[in-house]
């Protein structure tokens, strides 16, 4: 059930919203959600019979952001015990035969230890059976464990990532192919099948903050998945910059150069309220990642300040969140989407469908007017 809100917008935040709307030259911005299918919560993450329940409860909400009218439902790609996607087209699959508009992509498909042709292969069949819905997001991953999983060495991270991006838009853009590399079996005069109902196939290329990954994008005229999770946002506008310029260079037009954030956030009634539900598990889960890579733990300063007007995190009320997705994209010269990353936190699942509701009855007419 949709949860209904009658809050009225305040004067201030109207204001500001309606100024940014009216100054806005770019097309409707898309307003998606990327999970990456947490397992239940406890002792048992990974391996309890409350895995079952947390795929049913995923597909549920999918079902419910088509139902709430959102653009896309992105599921990510992890090898860990506390996820359950690390086979992300089932989950697409199944919620596909569910759905009826929304767009179903990866978030992101870890192509680096992935062969090319199973990956195309599987998103084919996801397009054909979503009647032209899927899209793939394709990157290096933040976790690593996928490389010795899949036999690769992680000394080849870049020079895997590379070669298999080569590959896979050779088969999107030919049925049949002829090609050589140094990480795989070459493939002469070869037809892949199946094809998909999209032409060209929709891949995304997911970055993080690495120069390279931008210019790479741009000069491939790739649309853009940016991770921003932590610092200001602004910052990365450099970075856009330097794949719009490459794209402009390689002869690609700006409409083709489209600009995704993927950022974390959580939309509640209120800003008290939102914080409240979300900090504890957020703070508990960047900390037991900041064990594994170095960082110090998360304290409430911290999350104030990244929750701040400059900010990545997008955690509140429908319409501060509205405006600040508005200000991210202002920062960055204009986004063409923007996904959520909410089920980070030990939200409920009910949590999560009241979210999804807000975001489709109160963010997204705040942000497209």
């Amino acid at each position: 059930m949709l949860l209904s809100v009658h809050r009225k917008v305040g004067p201030p935040v109207l204001g500001v919203l309606l100024l940014r709307l009216n100054e806005r030259k770019t097309s409707i911005m898309e307003i998606g959600i990327d999970s990456f299918a947490a397992s239940a919560a406890g002792s048992n993450a990974g391996t309890g019979p409350g895995r079952s329940e947390a795929l049913s409860q995923l597909i549920d909400r999918i079902v419910h952001a088509d139902n709430a009218g959102l653009d896309v439902f992105g599921i990510g790609e992890h090898h860990r015990k506390e996820f359950l996607d690390s086979a992300p087209t089932i989950i697409l699959a199944a919620a596909a035969a569910r759905t009826r508009r929304i767009r179903l992509t990866s978030a992101v498909t870890v192509l680096s230890a992935a062969d090319p042709v199973r990956v195309f292969q599987e998103f084919s069949a996801l397009d054909l059976v979503s009647g032209g819905r899927a899209e793939m997001v394709v990157g290096r991953g933040s976790f690593t464990e996928a490389f010795p999983l899949f036999g690769y060495d992680l000394d080849d991270y870049d020079a895997l990532f590379a070669e298999k991006l080569d590959l896979l838009l050779k088969i999107r853009d030919n049925e049949e192919v002829t090609w050589s590399g140094k990480f795989r079996a070459p493939l002469y005069r070869q037809a892949i099948y199946p094809r998909p109902l999209q032409t060209p196939f929709p891949v995304w290329l997911g970055v993080g903050g690495t120069p390279a990954s931008f210019v790479r994008a741009g000069a491939l005229g790739l649309p853009l998945m940016v991770a921003i999770i932590g610092g200001e946002t602004h910052r990365f506008r450099p970075l856009i910059d330097l794949y719009r310029e490459a794209g402009r260079k390689a002869g690609f037009s700006p409409d083709q150069l489209k600009v995704g954030l993927h950022s974390l956030g959580y939309v509640g009634a209120g800003s008290k309220e939102a914080v409240e539900s979300y900090y504890p598990g957020y703070a508990e889960t960047f900390t037991r990642i900041g064990r594994e890579r170095g960082w110090p733990p998360v304290t409430k300063s911290h999350f104030d300040a990244q929750n701040g007007p400059r900010g990545a995190l997008l955690v509140g009320g429908p319409e501060e969140v509205a405006e600040k997705i508005l200000r991210h994209s202002e920062a960055l010269g204009g986004i063409s989407r923007f996904s959520f990353q909410m089920d980070n936190a030990g939200l409920s699942h009910e949590k999560l469908m009241d979210a999804i509701s807000l975001i489709g009855e109160r963010v997204m007419p705040l942000v497209n007017g």
